[in-house]
């Protein structure tokens, strides 16, 4: 894994600035510790930090093709690369070195832009191409590694694999984006390709840009969507079966590593799935590790350590400490921009304890987006019903007026969460979904925001960003419309942005197979009655899963990377939260209402109401003005 950086001068070949893209690039170097190097040239800088994984002793970067024409800075891993690399020598290209890079550069002279569509993998790459005078950028189906990118004032354009790298760029754009920052109060995070700032992007998923020499106007294509059209039929048994090959196909390809591998182990389905798998493959004990937590309520260690045992592996656990808010600040300076998944906290902690064996770790991320397994999908497939059955004129003024006079019982089980669920149904679906997940709702984030942003923000409400993506959707089935909203928004933007940042804050490749693109294509086209069957949800990835793993894993419910925020802010970050929030950079900011803030945080503490998730996301944005400005 790596980083990457880039200026490319869009008018001209006017004299790139080494000292500038060497700073650029070495605000990177947690990504790529064991080597840095920039290629400069007439209007065109390249810079690279390198985390070695394969080929140790060769393919640095930026490369340079033998014919001197393409110039390549590229993070991630292609893992089909000696297929394609069979393939360009079979056209007459010579290799010098073992590595995927040399391959992706080939790729490019012998397929131009259709080559990104050859690639199995996470990658992030730009390709300078002197004869036709082109830059190319590039980001994986998924968005497992990131890409950013802007066009400055001068003339230049600036990409690199973090925010802070283009920061450092002083032409570079510092004025916020109004309705990101209502995107940050509806998502808990910024979804692409929007950033804080303005005119400043990330590259979407499954899309690549094309740029020619003194071209006045550019525009990102999209070059990869998930379809949900459904493949013929098969049986439950051969269904199972076969998932159950490819996942084991799409793991094996990911454990080819010149370096110590292992897995992260939270005793969940999906890394559980991941680990037996793997330890099937490994002629040696699989290294795993876990986080353990000291209340019961948000513990998954048992779960862990029981299939550490069955599998034999070499399981490491530590504990985090139910204080463990000091890496606020530091989350903040990682992630360059807002973002509040407080899960962010163990994670950064997991992956710092398996940097301790390994260098690789695989990773059980994406089962629930793929294979419906959240259980707000299985909320959303009932309020569709009541939606189907309830004309709009009836259940619209019904619903709401229940909505609105019903007591709102944070403390209650979501089955006794009436109040947010009539709110949910007197919407339509897009709007419902949106209300079921949004870390804030309209009417909190209404009440939060100062009338000067609402004047900024025109009217424009974070739903929208689902509109866009249901447009490009392609299916109108319930729960695939909601799978795909989510893999095109809380996969990239949440889940994949906090394992990047946290993994390469310590110099740690993770790899992805439940994101596979061709089995996310075979899984995308199952039924979606066997996905959410009742109440059961992955139903047909636990049914592959009996032979492997224990029922008490396997059906149990569901806990997740939680955090104790609830009892912190009344607790030990009492008075953090009132330095933070009462004074000081949020009420300068001119963003808030400042006395509705007052209201939170004294209903919050007092107990008369849980404000724990607004009281999160302004700390992480009052951590990010403070260390971003």
């Amino acid at each position: 894994m790596c980083g990457i950086v880039g200026i490319f001068d869009l008018k001209d070949k006017r004299e790139i600035n080494r000292n500038l893209l060497s700073r650029m690039n070495e605000t990177q170097h947690h990504r790529g510790p064991d080597e840095g190097n920039i290629h400069v040239e007439a209007g065109l800088g390249f810079g690279h930090r390198r985390l070695s994984i394969i080929d140790l002793s060769s393919g640095q970067q930026p490369m340079i093709s033998a014919d001197s024409n393409a110039v390549l800075t590229y993070n991630g891993e292609v893992y089909n690369f000696l297929e394609l690399k069979k393939e360009l020598e079979e056209l007459g290209y010579n290799f010098k070195t073992h590595c995927d890079t040399e391959v992706i550069l080939y790729a490019w002279q012998a397929w131009g832009e259709a080559c990104v569509e050859r690639f199995r993998g996470m990658f992030a790459f730009a390709v300078w191409d002197r004869e036709q005078q082109t830059l190319f950028l590039a980001r994986d189906r998924l968005g497992v590694k990131p890409l950013y990118y802007s066009e400055l004032c001068s003339g230049h354009l600036i990409f690199s694999s973090e925010l802070k790298a283009l920061k450092q760029h002083p032409d570079f754009p510092k004025k916020f984006d109004a309705t990101a920052i209502e995107d940050y109060f509806g998502f808990g995070y910024i979804p692409d390709p929007k950033t804080i700032y303005k005119n400043v992007y990330k590259l979407e998923p499954g899309y690549c840009l094309t740029i020619k020499r003194g071209q006045q106007k550019y525009q990102p294509r999209q070059y990869w969507n998930i379809s949900f059209s459904p493949r013929p039929a098969q049986d439950e048994k051969s269904t199972a079966e076969e998932l159950i090959t490819r996942l084991r196909e799409a793991v094996k390809i990911r454990m080819v590593a010149d370096v110590p591998l292992g897995a992260f182990l939270s005793g969940g389905v999906d890394s559980s799935a991941i680990v037996a798998m793997m330890a099937g493959l490994s002629k040696d004990p699989v290294n795993t590790c876990s986080i353990s937590f000291g209340d019961p309520a948000y513990n998954e260690s048992k779960f862990a350590a029981q299939v550490a045992e069955r599998y034999h592996t070499q399981h490491r656990v530590e504990q985090v400490n139910a204080d463990d808010f000091s890496l606020i600040d530091q989350l903040a300076g990682l992630y360059d921009e807002p973002y509040a998944d407080s899960s962010a906290l163990p994670t950064y902690r997991v992956c710092q304890l398996a940097k301790k064996q390994v260098t690789v770790v695989l990773s059980g991320d994406g089962g629930d987006e793929n294979l419906g397994g959240y259980r707000r999908y299985r909320w959303h497939k009932y309020e569709e019903q009541m939606r189907a059955w309830l004309p709009t004129s009836i259940r619209k003024p019904v619903f709401g007026l229940l909505g609105q006079v019903y007591p709102k019982a944070d403390w209650a089980p979501k089955l006794f969460r009436a109040k947010s669920t009539f709110e949910s149904i007197a919407r339509d679906s897009l709007e419902g979904y949106f209300h079921s997940v949004s870390t804030l709702s309209d009417e909190l984030r209404s009440n939060l925001f100062s009338a000067k942003l609402k004047q900024d923000l025109q009217g424009y409400k974070a739903v929208e960003v689902f509109r866009r993506h249901a447009d490009n959707a392609q299916t109108d089935n319930p729960l695939s419309l909601v799978q795909y909203l989510d893999i095109k928004t809380y996969l990239p933007g949440d889940i994949l942005t906090k394992v990047d940042r946290a993994s390469m804050a310590h110099a740690l490749e993770v790899r992805v197979p439940l994101l596979d693109h061709q089995l996310v294509e075979w899984m995308a086209g199952l039924s979606p009655d066997i996905k959410l069957k009742g109440r059961v949800g992955k139903y047909i990835f636990k049914k592959s899963l009996e032979a492997y793993l224990p029922d008490d894993i396997l059906y149990r419910p569901k806990m997740g990377f939680s955090v104790p925020l609830d009892a912190w802010f009344k607790g030990p970050l009492k008075q953090k939260v009132r330095e933070a929030l009462l004074g000081g950079t949020i009420t300068q900011s001119g963003l808030f209402n400042q006395k509705f803030i007052e209201h939170m945080v004294a209903q919050h503490q007092s107990g008369l109401k849980d404000y724990s998730t607004p009281i999160w996301s302004l700390l992480m944005f009052e951590a990010f003005l403070r260390t971003n400005s």
